[in-house]
């Protein structure tokens, strides 16, 4: 069932057009924008229920029926993708695929089906992607704010200053996850039931709370179908009671809060409102759900767990209310596609900034020192900027390089003999902020191949690394090589370096600052051959 679309026929068809898909563990979501002086324009809007989760958080595994739900949407969002002609296409999948034993095989056949590849993304990814969304697009958004996205599987909590992260929690409270797990035996649930609810509600909030703290914020945004409902419920109960009468049901297919927001209407809903309208949906059934205004039919089958989520985190963080913004992950994704390829775009800046806090963060988290891989950063970059027409890398590997310089003993925190294998490993499966898997993947491996052995496609760290990608990363590899031999001796002063780049050789001019250079010398000698092998020309290093 289509429940919301937004089309727009104009575009200029020679700027970019991104789609972002989030499968949902409610629904999957499509967004199409193109890129119009450095920001983006909707172009359309879908939606389709297909409940992924349910079987999940009942049995652990995606239903066949919910997966073939899930491909028939995918495929109706393939047309429209195919029409709009499309530049690139990313497709995130949130808590029900992460739940999910068998999700990978979901992921083959969406593969097979579609040939989209499916990024499964942590919860607080999730987060960090809503708040990219909400930030950059929503009026107001760039205060001190807190943002509560609650889905179908997990809420996502975040405190916000002038536009960065400072604290985030991810929650198992989503709407499908509560209602398979805590309100199925009857309806309207029993006093058990409920109890029950309330009771894990309160001890996943005291969990979130120990993070949070109390955050003193004036502003609240709350993302989501559930926060929709309670909107536009909370609207529908203010009006009743000031005309003294029930307020009519709306038969619009299309939320009324969501057409409101779209126009720029302020939707809120106060903290006592939503307490009174989710105890009063306990007592109801499906039919007297589905007749409250902004509830609807399916949200009706859904909404009491995410009700009780709403007014108890409102309730314990003593915040005032809400106010609902249409934008979501998806909105988040697509902010993520322009900034990766736009450095002029606001998102960049930010993403930029981020990703570089999670770097900092696992070095943090595993003992490094910043300060001491500094130097190794600065000649990775400066490599990368002077030998541009040399390894032809794409511009996004400056900062991959750079991440790989800084994270490359992180691996000796477990061990120093073969500490750049453990050094894989952790950056492939650390959460770091603004990378996806596969760029993970890819940064892994260049730090991975500092030591005796070379990038081989057969090699473990390599089979996650993209096809296409595997002449990048033995590019990249050579250049931290270099990077690496010229910081062999760090008690003196950072070697100064001059290149000179010819038609078949390239002259590297050490030019030392307090001692000698004869280490740096022998380890720039012994990486001739291979940066010979790999780019085709001569290396020849001299002290000035």
């Amino acid at each position: 069932m289509v429940v919301e679309m937004r089309f727009v026929l104009e575009r200029d068809t020679k700027m970019p057009t991104f789609a972002a898909i989030d499968i949902g563990s409610n629904s999957c979501r499509l967004a199409i924008a193109s890129v119009q002086q450095h920001k983006l324009k909707i172009l359309h809007e879908d939606r389709e229920v297909t409940r992924l989760g349910e079987s999940v958080f009942d049995t652990g595994v995606i239903s066949p029926e919910a997966m073939a739900n899930t491909i028939r949407a995918l495929k109706r969002f393939q047309k429209t993708v195919q029409a709009l002609v499309v530049d690139r296409v990313r497709v995130v999948a949130t808590s029900a695929m992460r739940d999910a034993r068998n999700s990978e095989a979901f992921r083959a056949w969406v593969k097979s089906s579609t040939g989209w590849t499916v990024d499964i993304i942590s919860g607080l990814e999730e987060g960090r992607l809503i708040h990219l969304g909400v930030t950059t697009m929503e009026p107001g958004a760039r205060g001190r704010c807190l943002l509560i996205d609650l889905g179908g599987g997990s809420c996502e909590v975040t405190l916000s200053d002038a536009g960065r992260i400072k604290q985030m929690v991810s929650l198992p409270l989503g709407a499908v996850r509560l209602q398979q797990e805590f309100l199925m035996q009857t309806d309207p649930p029993s006093k058990d039931d409920v109890a029950r609810l309330r009771k894990f509600i309160d001890r996943e909030l005291r969990r979130g709370e120990r993070k949070l703290g109390q955050p003193k914020v004036s502003t609240v945004i709350a993302t989501s179908g559930t926060a929709a409902a309670l909107a536009e419920a909370s609207v529908a109960l203010a009006a009743g009671a000031g005309t003294g009468k029930v307020a009519k049901k709306s038969v619009a297919k299309k939320s009324v809060a969501k057409k409101a927001a779209r126009r720029g209407q302020v939707l809120e809903a106060d903290a006592a409102s939503v307490r009174m309208i989710a105890d009063k949906l306990l007592k109801m059934n499906n039919v007297q759900r589905a007749a409250m205004q902004g509830i609807g039919p399916r949200r009706s089958e859904v909404i009491m767990g995410g009700a009780q989520v709403f007014a108890t985190l409102l309730e314990r963080l003593e915040l005032k209310g809400f106010r609902y913004s249409p934008l979501g992950l998806r909105d988040g994704v697509l902010e993520q596609m322009l900034a990766d390829v736009d450095t002029r775009a606001s998102a960049h800046r930010t993403m930029e900034a981020e990703r570089w806090e999670g770097v900092l963060e696992v070095c943090k988290r595993y003992g490094i020192d910043p300060r001491k891989s500094e130097p190794e950063c600065h000649h990775v970059e400066q490599l990368f900027d002077q030998l541009t027409n040399v390894h032809e890398l794409p511009t996004e590997y400056r900062l991959w390089l750079r991440a790989a310089a800084m994270m490359q003993e992180v691996g000796k925190f477990m061990n120093h003999q073969g500490h750049h294998r453990h050094t894989q490993y952790i950056i492939a499966n650390s959460e770091i902020f603004g990378f996806s898997p596969e760029q993970r993947a890819i940064v892994a491996a260049i730090a991975r191949y500092l030591g005796k052995s070379r990038p081989d496609p057969e090699d473990r760290p390599m089979r996650f690394v993209p096809v296409e990608e595997h002449l990048h990363v033995q590019r990249a590899v050579v250049l931290l090589r270099l990077a690496q031999a010229l910081n062999q001796d760090r008690a003196t002063a950072a070697m100064k370096l001059r290149i000179k780049v010819f038609a078949k050789r390239v002259l590297l001019e050490l030019l030392p600052q307090r001692g000698g250079a004869d280490l740096e010398v022998w380890a720039l000698k012994k990486e001739a051959p291979y940066f010979r092998e790999v780019f085709r020309r001569e290396l020849f290093v001299e002290v000035a």
